[in-house]
């Protein structure tokens, strides 16, 4: 049996093939696996569990359906769905986990994230981040009338793709001495994240040996996983 992992789907409704690949994962990979771990940015957006969006409800029956057929599915908050509650969770049947967390699986100890504290070289955005997961300036927007919502939210993810336009690939990549400050801070020599949108499963060497930090790729014109087995971790792309 494996463990699975996925990230950075950014499921819209202008994008109805990645949601229709998302779906057959649910049904044929994820139905097999011990448990699933999404890792952030689900959604491409999220502004309260009161947006009515079909969409949401498709995904949340699907979710729910994999509970019911005895695999358990967790949820790491990520940068576009950071609001996403515990009644949407209750609906799906998700768990609903911390900024980090460290799971233990085959015997081995895992440390799993979405991965953007990591990108500390990218001053503007942790600046950005920690205004929006400030507890009152969340519980005033989700108040506010969906309408109003719904426009902020497009308002606030266009000045953010404006924003990264001008930002060098390194600043928006993770910063190497974060990546070894937290594999020391849990005691780790895996971890596990997503977020950069860069697929792939690297060694870092640390003061006490090596380990590996593996990234997941986003959902764009293939999906990607990362399977875990009591031998081996693997970063397996596939097609919708």
């Amino acid at each position: 049996m494996a463990t699975l992992f996925i990230a950075d789907l950014h499921l819209n409704v202008h994008e109805p093939a990645i949601t229709a690949g998302f779906l057959r994962f649910l049904e044929r990979d994820a139905q097999q696996a011990d448990a699933l771990y999404i890792l952030g940015d689900l959604f491409d957006a999220w502004i309260g569990d009161d947006d009515p969006q079909p969409l949401h409800t498709t995904v949340a029956e699907a979710l729910y359906q994999l509970q019911q057929c005895g695999v358990p599915c967790y949820f790491i908050h990520g940068n576009r769905d950071f609001l996403l509650g515990k009644h949407f969770a209750k609906r799906a049947g998700i768990t609903l986990l911390p900024t980090e967390q460290v799971i233990e699986h085959y015997g081995r100890r895992i440390l799993i994230m979405h991965g953007d504290t990591l990108c500390i070289d990218d001053e503007a955005y942790q600046k950005y981040r920690r205004r929006v997961h400030n507890p009152v300036i969340q519980w005033l927007f989700l108040r506010l009338p969906l309408r109003l919502r719904l426009k902020m939210a497009a308002k606030m993810r266009a000045a953010s793709q404006l924003a990264n336009q001008n930002k060098s690939q390194q600043i928006m990549d993770v910063n190497q001495q974060a990546v070894l400050a937290c594999l020391h801070a849990h005691n780790i020599n895996t971890l596990i994240h997503g977020h950069t949108h860069r697929p792939a499963i690297h060694t870092v060497v640390t003061e006490h040996g090596e380990a590996q930090r593996a990234v997941l790729g986003a959902w764009h014109e293939q999906g990607w996983m990362i399977k875990v087995t009591a031998d081996d971790t693997a970063l397996i792309s596939f097609p919708f």
